[in-house]
């Protein structure tokens, strides 16, 4: 079966999932929501979203935490 057109599908780097030394684990929801503000965010041309998402995303894949003001922007991007 064909993916649904206009969905990002992910790779699964089978990364091992580790702890910050707050004992706090990447939030995977946030790390969804921010391929889709990831997405606005290049529509519009808003170069701070698009930077906020990038360090999300790519604490995701590290392993790490992003830090709480990129989180927030992305969470409360549409609203």
């Amino acid at each position: 079966m064909l993916p649904q057109f206009g969905t990002a599908v992910r790779k699964n780097l089978n990364k091992t999932v580790t702890a910050d030394a707050s004992g706090a684990t990447p939030d995977k929801g946030s790390v969804d929501a921010a391929w889709l503000v990831l997405e606005a965010a290049n529509d519009l041309g808003d170069q701070a979203a698009i930077a906020a998402c990038r360090r999300v995303i790519d604490a995701e894949l590290n392993g790490t935490v992003a830090g709480r003001a990129d989180i927030d922007l992305v969470m409360d991007y549409f609203r």
